[in-house]
């Protein structure tokens, strides 16, 4: 049932859409293809994006604030919800965006990824997959730019993946608190270093690793949507620093 879903409400308007776009761009080019495809698709759910990010960013200025209601409040979880759930609300925080982006996102992410790993073993398009209005591509190239096999590896891009996985991450994540002289041993603050250093130095290297182990194809599109996302980062970056206010202002 699940997977009949899929299919009929994912995987086939992308991989129809894929079969419009490579009919209409200059050779019959698979990789742009696959790189606008991405790009839409980026901006069909950039609002949900950008909600999420913004309240990423605003979870990150308020918590100082957040740890100092729970040191005051501690022992008192109904008093630390209420004025937990006030603070998100005087500040516009919405905590639970990024969870309902990951619910929207994730099925489209699987989507395109399983029609860019079929797309990229070269075997064509199959017209059974295609809708009545969506003719075969009479020429596919795989060829991306005239020099990059995309039903093969290519080292090249998945450098390019692991460079800017690692850009992206240290853009996104949060930097963890400093140990203080007065601080002692803690799991949690030590878990969340520990976490950072991975997801910055040692999730990229595995990304990298995974876009040459299965094809240009998914890499192409692995480093598309980084480039996305920074630089969805950087714009909402440079639109809160415009919103505050300058040093000296009233």
């Amino acid at each position: 049932m699940i997977q009949n879903i899929f299919h009929t409400a994912i995987y086939q308007p992308i991989y129809n859409a894929l079969a419009a776009l490579v009919s209409v761009v200059p050779g019959a080019d698979v990789g742009i293809a696959i790189i606008l495809l991405t790009i839409l698709v980026k901006l069909i759910l950039l609002p949900l994006s950008l909600v999420a990010v913004r309240s990423q960013m605003a979870m990150q200025e308020i918590d100082p604030e957040l740890k100092r209601l729970r040191k005051d409040l501690k022992g008192k979880p109904e008093e630390l919800a209420r004025q937990t759930m006030a603070l998100f609300k005087e500040k516009k925080v919405k905590p639970f965006a990024s969870i309902l982006l990951v619910f929207v996102q994730l099925p489209v992410i699987i989507g395109l990824y399983f029609v860019f790993l079929k797309e990229g073993s070269g075997a064509g398009f199959d017209p059974a997959l295609l809708y009545a209005f969506i003719s075969v591509p009479s020429t596919v190239s795989f060829n991306f730019l005239s020099f990059i096999d995309l039903t093969s590896a290519s080292i090249v891009l998945a450098f390019l993946v692991a460079a800017s996985q690692f850009v992206a991450s240290s853009l996104v994540l949060p930097k963890p608190a400093a140990k203080t002289n007065d601080e002692g041993p803690s799991f949690q603050s030590d878990f969340a270093r520990s976490m950072h250093i991975q997801m910055r130095y040692v999730f990229p290297v595995i990304i990298g690793i995974i876009a040459y182990v299965i094809s240009a194809a998914i890499a192409l599109y692995f480093l598309v949507s980084n480039l996305f996302a920074i630089g969805q980062e950087l714009y909402v970056r440079r639109v809160r620093a415009q919103k505050q206010p300058t040093a000296g202002s009233v």
